[in-house]
């Protein structure tokens, strides 16, 4: 009795062959469908770093280089704000050049011996009542803030009894990919550079739109032109003041200023929900001491 296996037929080796050759063309095609497959990931991950990096040279054209030192702007003063003495006037300074490498004291203390910010001070008997704020153009608080309290600054500037001055920072650039705080934040140093009468007015324009979103140079400047401040599109448009912005933000930071909006009154940090009774008070209490 033999063990060999019986010799395989033609018809066997011909299936044998048949099944090899379809095994081989199954391999094949799953060969080309998985490099198929890759390619296309391949695609998409190539056109996502595509995007991914002309966001990033969207932004930093945005950004762009701007100088650390530089001219203020006219009526801008070296606390980096601009103070209204009455809802059309804004106080002159002299020319000023600013350099965010060679900041000035960005502190000093007030008569209760806390530490406050460069400039914040309480007002002799019968002078107007100091008020100091720190704004963010992209700050919804500062909008509300303003919402809520603007007729009564307006309505104490113009009866002469506060003088009203905006510091205005860039906090929430981190938060923004167009930079919008440091985009309103030089429109509003334009407008009070050519247009100072019309500065009061901006401000409360650019808190009004917050609601409705970020929005281009253009249409700050076409907000500019709303308020009487056409002289200030071209400033607007090429950013004319960011380093005086940088400036602004830099000392508020030096300052430790945390959050917007801070209000000063009279030389002291205020509680905002007491806002209107402590400046209501502060102006009651000079007047007073005024005709005493």
């Amino acid at each position: 009795m033999s063990d060999r296996n019986p010799k395989a037929t033609k018809a066997d080796r011909q299936a044998a062959a048949r099944e090899k050759a379809r095994a081989l063309r199954e391999a094949q095609l799953k060969k080309e469908r998985r490099n198929k497959l890759l390619t296309r990931w391949g695609i998409v991950a190539g056109i996502v770093a595509v995007i991914a990096i002309v966001a990033v040279i969207v932004v930093n054209s945005l950004r762009g280089d701007i100088p650390d030192a530089g001219p203020a702007p006219a009526n801008g003063n070296a606390d980096g704000g601009f103070t209204l003495t009455s809802t059309t006037e804004l106080e002159p300074t002299e020319p000023l050049e600013v350099d965010v490498n060679a900041l000035p004291e960005a502190t000093t203390t007030n008569e209760a011996g806390d530490t406050v910010p460069a400039g914040v001070e309480a007002a002799g008997p019968g002078e107007p009542v100091q008020i100091v704020e720190y704004v963010d153009i992209n700050c919804v608080h500062c909008a509300d803030f303003t919402g809520t309290y603007g007729d009564q600054i307006g309505s104490w500037l113009d009866a002469g009894e506060v003088t009203y001055e905006y510091r205005t920072v860039a906090f929430l650039d981190r938060n923004s990919p167009t930079n919008y705080s440091s985009r309103g934040a030089n429109a509003a140093a334009c407008v009070a550079d050519t247009n100072p009468e019309s500065y009061w007015d901006f401000m409360k324009a650019i808190f009004a739109q917050h609601a409705s979103g970020e929005i281009n140079n253009a249409a700050l400047a076409d907000m500019a032109d709303s308020v009487g401040a056409s002289d200030a599109k071209d400033c607007i448009t090429s950013d004319g003041f960011r380093t005086y912005v940088k400036y602004a933000d830099s000392l508020a930071r030096e300052a430790e200023v945390s959050g917007t909006p801070t209000v000063y009154v009279n030389g002291a940090e205020a509680d905002l929900n007491a806002f209107v009774e402590t400046v209501q008070a502060a102006i009651d209490a000079n007047k007073a001491e005024a005709s005493s």
